[in-house]
């Protein structure tokens, strides 16, 4: 195997790896998916770009070192600022979401109302989301959520990458380069592509309709979960 084959090898694993190894990749598209009731492609095409953003991001600040002269060290500090501002920005965004559905819940809950009508009384039904309001109403609000997560994920690091770019264009060039970035690239937004389908396959096995009514609330939660996990783990 030549060195350049040998480093893609190297590049798709650790893409893999690292991204199954993090919730964060994956669980956040996963429950937004589930939440406002997307369609497959459109899952897949928020994912696909919150993955872009999140690889291209590393390399274009590593290929900006090589050609700056900066320092590994340096851009590891870099690195660091752009993993704490990413990990609270997810949490942050989580607990709104979360709020905003449960909000959105406790509107849409159907109580009962007594009235007095001369010699008898009669009672109904009603919510306060409005008498025409429809199942997928909620998915209308907070429309901003994709690109949240976006920005979210262009400021999140991918803590290998540079390192191995910067190892790569050392020890192999500039073509070695390009060609390590695009499989890592390519393992990494496949691999989240994986899970978040998976996760959602699981979710089709549990029984959600009784949680589909708190959906937009406890997708905020996870999502606020997994940006808690990041900050508590310093990432």
């Amino acid at each position: 195997m030549s060195d350049v084959a040998f480093l893609c090898a190297t590049a798709s694993a650790v893409g893999v790896v690292h991204t199954l190894a993090g919730p964060d990749h994956y669980l956040p598209f996963a429950v937004l998916a589930r939440a406002r009731g997307w369609s497959a492609a459109r899952a897949a095409w928020v994912t696909v770009l919150c993955g872009l953003g999140h690889v291209g991001s590393s390399v274009g600040l590593g290929l900006l070192g090589l050609w700056a002269g900066i320092g590994l060290e340096r851009l590891a500090g870099g690195e660091s600022v752009r993993g704490r501002v990413a990990s609270w920005g997810l949490l942050i965004f989580g607990l709104v979401y979360g709020l905003w559905g449960l909000k959105h819940t406790l509107r849409g809950r159907r109580h009962e109302h007594a009235h007095s009508h001369g010699s008898g009384l009669h009672s109904h039904l009603h919510n306060h989301a409005g008498d025409h309001a429809h199942p997928h109403d909620a998915a209308e609000g907070f429309r901003a959520a994709p690109w949240l997560l976006f920005i979210l994920f262009v400021f999140g690091p991918c803590e290998p990458l540079i390192p191995l770019v910067m190892a790569t264009w050392a020890s192999a060039g500039a073509r070695a380069t390009a060609a390590v970035s695009a499989v890592f690239c390519l393992a990494t937004v496949a691999a989240m592509l994986g899970a978040v389908f998976l996760t959602l396959r699981g979710f089709s096995l549990l029984p959600l309709p009784l949680l589909q009514r708190f959906a937009h609330a406890l997708a905020g939660g996870a999502i606020a979960a997994c940006g808690a996990g990041m900050v508590w783990l310093g990432l």
